[in-house]
Formats: C-alpha cells, structure tokens, sequence
C-alpha cells in the first residue's frame, strides 16, 4: 500500500518563528501551520507605501491648472465679440481686432502646451504608482508564502525543522501524507490484464494479524502500460509470471491499512 505524500518546502527566508506540527499528527490543507518571519518584508512594504503616497502627491489636477487660461480664453473670445461688432461699426480699426485676434491665439496654444505637459506629468506618476504597486503586492505575495501550512489533509510523516532555525528557500520543512485515500500497487500478468479497465471496481484485501484478511472496496486508477519483470519484493502465486503490469488501485482507508503492507486484490466480475 502506497500514500500520497507531499514534501512541504519553506517559500521564504528568515527565521522559522512558529511550526506548530509533531510527527503523527493530522493537519488540514491550507490551515496556517507555522510562519517564517516577516518583519524585514513588513518594514519594506511600509516604505512602498510611503514613497507611493509621496510619488500620488506629484499628479496634476488638470482642470485647476487650467483654469486660469481658460479664463484668459473666454475674456479674450468676448473682446474678441465686442471689436468685431465695433469694427463693423467703424468705432474700432481692425490692428485692434487683429491684435485680439492673435493674442487669443496665443492662449490657445499656452492652453495646448500647457494640457499636453500636464498629462505627461500624469502619465509618468500613473507610471511609477504601478510599477510601485506591483513592488507592493509582490511583498505581499512574498509575506503570504512564508505563512507555512499543507497543501493537503493527512498525517504528518516526517518533521524536518524546528522554531529558531533559519529556513531558506527550498528548504524541507516537513513531509505530510494522505493516509484516508490509499493506493494498492498490484501486478497483474498479461492474462489477467485484458479483464481489467480504469475505474473498474475491485474487491481488496490487506493482511491482518498472522493470517488474515481485511476486505475494502477499491477502484482502478491507473494501468500501466508497460510490462516489468516482477519486483522481487512481491510475491506472486504464478512463480513462471515473469512479465507483468503495474496497476493501481484506490483504497478509503478505514485507519487499518498501514504504508508498506502488502495486500492482494480479486478481480470481479
């Protein structure tokens, strides 16, 4: 009988401040087991955020920047209204109306210029606030893998670190195995093989005391599809099957079945 086991390895570095596991014990997947400290990536967050607030306070507020110009625009358009009714009229020359006429032009260029400069502004600040974001959530990211937890429900198997050592990066903290869905590795000869298919339900039976069996219901999950000499570690009943096939069978384990017992299978029909 087989297990899914997992080797659970440390995502961070630092100091392996809590590991709340002992050998043995069943944990939950995605539970908080332990942490890696975290007070240096904390402080540099800290200092993202401030540089963040500092790089938001350079935006531009297009509109109040502005504002001013357009005001100098709309004075100017009604001067500009009142000369050309004054110039019809033959109470104002035309120099005066053309100088309105070019000094409004000039705003209107100093208002372009001026917009244009703004939103370059605006964009090179939307620029550095993303690339800062992207800093910040990256430390998040960073302080959320060194909370230590199992990816899967099960047993702890193997305990490989303990509270003040220094985790690093790839570093073994624990091994945690599935001990409720087992696997049966059988070896089945050619013969046999062709009365078999994925997901076919099998009775399985696994050693109990000096002589007897357990019965559980199992289900083929994999056929292998190469044949192998038999492993010398089982024992076959057919001594002249020199070739067979690995299958697989799941087990719900009732608490019984142990890693490493041996056990058989009847195909049924």
């Amino acid at each position: 009988f087989e297990a899914t086991e997992v080797i659970v390895s440390a995502q961070g570095t630092g100091e392996l401040v809590e590991l709340n596991i002992e050998e043995g014990c069943e944990v939950t997947a995605g539970s908080q087991l332990g942490c890696i400290d975290t007070v240096q990536l904390y402080l540099k967050k800290e200092q993202l955020l401030a540089n963040k607030v500092s790089v938001e306070s350079r935006r531009y507020d297009i509109s109040r920047q502005i504002a001013s110009l357009q005001q100098q625009i709309a004075t100017q358009k009604k001067e500009q209204a009142r000369f050309e009714n004054l110039v019809e009229s033959n109470a104002a020359n035309q120099k005066q109306l053309d100088d309105i006429n070019a000094q409004l032009a000039l705003l209107d260029k100093q208002l372009s210029a001026q917009i244009e400069t703004l939103e370059n502004n605006n964009r090179s600040v939307g620029g550095e606030l993303l690339a800062l974001s992207a800093q910040i959530a990256q430390i998040e990211d960073q302080i959320v893998k060194n909370r230590i937890s199992s990816p899967i429900d099960g047993t702890i198997l193997s305990k490989y670190a303990e509270p003040g050592e220094l985790a690093a990066q790839g570093r073994a903290l624990f091994k945690v195995a599935d001990m409720e869905n087992l696997f049966l590795r059988v070896y089945i000869t050619a013969d046999r093989l062709t009365s078999m298919k994925i997901g076919q339900a099998v009775s399985v039976f696994a050693d109990e005391g000096v002589s007897g069996r357990r019965l559980y219901d199992g289900t083929v999950t994999w056929i292998s599809d190469k044949s192998e000499f038999t492993p010398k570690t089982i024992q076959t009943r057919d001594e002249r099957a020199n070739l067979v096939y690995a299958v697989k069978i799941a087990v719900k384990n009732d608490g019984y079945i142990k890693r490493g017992m041996y056990g058989e299978i009847k195909i049924n029909k």
